[in-house]
């Protein structure tokens, strides 16, 4: 979804981008991922590809979710630095910041304590590719290596099955197809509160942070910096679907961590803001489902 948004974004026609399917590319085999940047010698890596899915893929794949990220983080990280590539932006996930800690979640609170265990695999990949640009540029300041840290995302190119799709999309499709029904289920009580930032408001921050690359902190969180309980982005779906019924509780499924709000600071100083509202990115999600998604 991030790759399609960037490549989507106006921006992209400034720029010659290489956009190499898996066939083409296998980011899995460290060789056949050494080969491409050394064939290509790109002047900039966006790593952007990863195995993503909400609470129900992340419990029931967890090994998947490890080693798969691990590795890919691991090749394109290595890769573009055997291949003499100086800049590279990795991106992460808010997922990875202690299940425990006060919000908003500032950026050194990186591994400062237990991870939320419904997503631990995948949080401990990003965290691990955190790392390793840190510590490649720690060993050769040359190589700036820098990591995004999104909040919650959704958008066009969503994926909406309900055993890999994050919260949005599911509901989205979820309300979409029982448009007549008297009770849809919520899971938990619905008073979690999440971050979810539109997509291509994350594609346009990448090209801003290209453009302004060298003032750009090494790790940085990138959000809306204010939340919303499940049940207001329920509600707020309903509204945009037409969804008239009524919500019930399932308190017996999990709901992941409690609140899990980015801390806006850096990226205020570094001069860049959202673009669009959530009652406008539920209506262009909503309209990419209808008229592309579900024919795909």
């Amino acid at each position: 979804m991030v790759g399609r948004n960037i490549l989507e974004h106006s921006s992209a026609q400034a720029h010659e981008i290489l956009t190499p399917s898996s066939a083409e590319l296998n980011l899995l085999d460290a060789s056949n991922v050494q080969a491409y940047l050394e064939k290509y010698k790109p002047d900039m890596v966006i790593h952007a590809a990863g195995i993503v899915g909400g609470i129900q893929a992340n419990i029931s794949q967890p090994v998947k979710f490890l080693v798969d990220n691990m590795q890919m983080g691991l090749n394109v990280l290595m890769g573009a630095r055997a291949a003499g590539v100086t800049k590279l932006i990795n991106l992460s996930s808010s997922c990875m910041y202690p299940r425990d800690a006060k919000n908003p979640l500032s950026e050194e609170l990186i591994l400062k304590g237990e991870l939320e265990p419904t997503n631990e695999g995948y949080a401990l990949a990003k965290v691990a590719g955190t790392r390793l640009c840190e510590y490649i540029h720690r060993e050769d300041s040359s190589f700036q290596y820098k990591t995004v840290i999104p909040c919650n995302l959704y958008g066009r190119f969503d994926k909406f099955d309900p055993k890999h799709s994050h919260m949005i999309p599911a509901v989205i499709k979820k309300l979409s197809d029982a448009k007549d029904a008297k009770q849809i289920d919520i899971w938990g009580d619905g008073l979690a509160r999440r971050e979810f930032m539109y997509a291509g408001d994350l594609a346009d921050f990448i090209f801003y942070a290209i453009s302004k690359f060298e003032a750009m902190p090494q790790n940085i969180n990138v959000g809306l910096g204010h939340d919303y309980t499940i049940n207001e982005y329920y509600q707020e779906i309903a509204n945009v679907v037409g969804f008239k019924g009524e919500f019930i509780h399932d308190l017996s499924k999990p709901v992941g961590m409690k609140q899990k709000l980015i801390n806006d600071a850096k990226l205020k100083l570094f001069g860049w803001k959202y673009k669009t509202k959530l009652s406008d990115g539920l209506k262009k999600c909503y309209a990419y489902y209808i008229n592309e998604a579900k024919y795909d």
